[in-house]
């Protein structure tokens, strides 16, 4: 089916390992020429949807759907698609040139074709002048090129990123991150990327699926999620630092049925506002700071403001919450309400 190219769905996906429940009946449908993040806490299920994709493990129950074809009985080198992985992957012993011919030889692709088209990976990638190093020659934004070059030449109908910038420091994979976005733009290859990092979940994402304990807790644009979470989970994982959760209102108001919720960039040092607190602690980023106050009942609310905030641990300031910005979840099932 042409027009399912790049389609990915997963339906009723379960898996074990022991006692452990890595997928609990996820149902996802990925849209053809979308990047998706997959973001969570450790053990979430994040990588097991991957490999369940790929064909590197077997699902217990549900169905695994590529390009409009259940995947169940095909093997993972017959499935359209391309994993890079966190640690690379590459042969020690064969050169970038060497890493990237391998695949297209063990395909039979003509030999000065594997060669044109390593060529032209190599020089969409920027690591045309590295292609006679071995993999213990460069760095490791380098190796991470030269393994998205190794997925790019398989020409897949999707790409599976797993943490491929995890162990990149920050400015590198900072810049990675804008060439993965680039190079998506280009080519508009279906692109599931898992990661454990919000901002890159946020700044590369389409939609973002947010999972917990094997379930998809939230699907959604970046922002969307963002400034509308589905449950008290979704609200307290998205965004660093987290948003302020009160059971029963509390000091924000509200009844004993509700949770309350604030993000910190929507409280406001304010000497006119009607919460009065202690500032526990000041973290000062640069760019903005973080104060961390406690309320007379023992309620602590965390504020983002600008880079001086001008107050100090011991002061007592009074807080003002946007009102249209606070959050309403059922006390019990944590679900917005």
């Amino acid at each position: 089916m042409t027009d399912a190219r790049g389609v990915i769905r997963l339906e009723g996906l379960r898996r074990s390992y022991g006692r452990v429940t890595a997928l609990d009946g996820v149902d996802l449908e990925v849209r053809p020429g979308e990047l998706i993040t997959l973001v969570g806490p450790s053990g979430s299920g994040k990588s097991t949807i991957l490999r369940l994709i790929a064909g590197l493990d077997r699902p217990d129950g549900g169905r695994v759907y590529v390009d409009g074809q259940d995947v169940a009985r095909v093997p993972p080198h017959r499935r359209a698609v391309a994993m890079v992985f966190q640690d690379y992957a590459l042969y020690p012993h064969l050169t970038v040139r060497g890493n990237l011919l391998f695949g297209l030889q063990v395909r039979r692709v003509r030999r000065a074709e594997a060669e044109r088209r390593v060529r032209a990976a190599a020089e969409r990638l920027a690591i045309a002048d590295l292609l006679d190093r071995y993999p213990d020659q460069m760095s490791g934004g380098q190796r991470q090129r030269v393994a998205l070059a190794r997925a790019l030449l398989r020409e897949p109908s999707v790409y599976l990123l797993d943490e491929p910038l995890a162990s990149l420091d920050a400015p590198l994979r900072f810049a990675t991150r804008a060439d993965l976005l680039a190079l998506h733009r280009e080519l508009r290859t279906t692109t599931i990327h898992v990661t454990h990092d919000q901002h890159e979940a946020m700044t590369l994402g389409e939609r973002v699926v947010v999972l917990a304990g094997g379930r998809v807790r939230q699907v959604g644009p970046p922002q969307q999620v963002y400034d509308q979470p589905a449950d008290t989970f979704v609200a307290g994982f998205l965004g660093s630092p987290p948003m302020n959760l009160v059971p029963g209102g509390g000091v924000l108001g509200g009844k004993a049925d509700v949770t309350l919720g604030v993000r910190p960039e929507d409280l406001a040092l304010d000497a006119r506002g009607p919460l009065a607190v202690t500032v526990e602690a000041v973290e000062a980023l640069g760019s903005e700071a973080i104060v961390l106050t406690r309320c007379a009942d023992g309620t602590r609310l965390t504020v983002r403001t600008g880079p001086r905030p001008g107050v100090a641990p011991g002061d007592e300031v009074r807080l003002r919450p946007d009102p249209a910005r606070l959050h309403r979840f059922d006390a019990t099932t944590g679900l917005r309400r």
